[in-house]
């Protein structure tokens, strides 16, 4: 019995099985609409029968935008956009969630293939960025320092779009609290310098993202998973580390948060990340023998074998996967055949199937 072809349950949700699309963000929006580039290539791997799919990050607030091309899910239209996604999915028979995300002091930047300095110049729209603390990030520009009022909006963005994404047919909500984007600037003791209630202690420093959690899981339904991704290192002495990920991750599932995303770094460009197969999958099996929920495990995970034995090692519960997905849709339905499992393909390709 493969652990990979295995299906695994979280509240009412049934997911097929364990190999996952990982969240990869497009740069293809406009002004936060999802376009026909987002239909295609979410729909290939629909068609390619992934066991989920996650949608890159999506800004909760206009401000909270990685790039002018972010894809967002700040207002209904941008929700109803989504829609037809999500439905050609679950057509199907492939659950999708949605990646919520802020980037704080990482907002307001080029898009990577654009060339060019990273940060947008003023004639090109740039917008004040927020975060933690008024740290930047590298060259970007100095971000603003967040009032209190400002943290409890962003909360409430959190929320809203939520409750907007269930309304789009989402199966699963992600928060994004890794990568070096908001709720990691406040995580880390390398960009929270705040003396309040956010900033300091351990336990304040988590404190905007259990608040996020707590906002999330009360506006979506008790049947729906909530994942929430997490940076387990910064990969610089003096900041956010494993034993503090595994301390965050037991008070994330006192939140009712169902399964954790395990990657590492983004927090500052000098980060030592030492690159190689299943190099986090070490990160993902700490987290997952302190904690009764699910874990999932990314990074350079690129063959159906490797990720098999992951998962047999316990070491995760799923397996999340961004290049292979794009280099092969369909890597779902050849990882099947490699590993003597039979699966469902669509009616229109069948007679590629032998």
């Amino acid at each position: 019995m493969s652990a990979v072809f295995s299906p695994l349950k979280l509240r009412s949700l049934e997911i097929p099985h364990r190999l996952w699309v990982s969240p990869m963000c497009q740069y293809s929006a406009k002004e936060g609409m999802v376009q026909e580039w987002h239909h295609v290539h979410l729909g290939a791997f629909a068609v390619g029968r992934a066991g989920l799919i996650l949608t890159e990050a999506t800004a909760v607030t206009v401000e909270g935008r990685i790039s002018p091309e972010d894809a967002g899910i700040w207002n209904d239209s941008q929700a109803e956009a989504w829609a037809p996604i999500v439905d050609f999915s679950h057509r199907q028979g492939v659950p999708m969630g949605i990646q919520l995300s802020h980037a704080g002091r990482k907002a307001a930047t080029r898009a990577p293939f654009h060339g060019g300095p990273i940060s947008l110049g003023s004639d090109e729209g740039a917008w004040p960025t927020l975060s933690a603390s008024a740290l930047r990030f590298g060259d970007l520009p100095v971000p603003h320092g967040m009032t209190l009022s400002e943290i409890d909006s962003v909360v409430g963005a959190f929320s809203d779009a939520a409750f907007r994404s269930v309304r789009a047919g989402f199966d699963v909500i992600e928060i994004h609290a890794a990568h070096g984007y908001l709720l990691h600037q406040f995580l880390s003791p390398l960009s929270n310098y705040r003396d309040d209630q956010y900033g300091g202690s351990f336990v304040n420093r988590i404190r905007l993202t259990l608040d996020v959690a707590r906002a999330v899981r009360q506006v979506i339904p008790e049947s729906m998973p909530l994942f929430v991704r997490l940076s387990a290192t910064d990969w610089i002495p003096g900041g956010w580390n494993i034993e503090q990920s595994v301390e965050l991750s037991l008070a994330l599932q006192s939140e009712g948060v169902d399964l954790l995303d395990v990657s590492s770094g983004g927090i500052r460009p000098d980060q030592a990340v030492p690159l190689g197969p299943g190099y986090q999958v070490p990160f993902s099996r700490e987290i997952a023998r302190a904690v009764n929920i699910p874990t999932a495990a990314v990074g350079l995970i690129a063959d159906s074998f490797h990720a098999e034995k992951v998962l047999q090692d316990g070491d995760a519960q799923a397996i999340l996967m961004g290049r292979q997905f794009l280099r092969d849709p369909r890597f779902s339905l050849r990882a099947a055949q490699e590993l003597g499992v039979e699966s469902q393909w669509p009616t229109q390709y069948l007679r590629a199937r032998l």
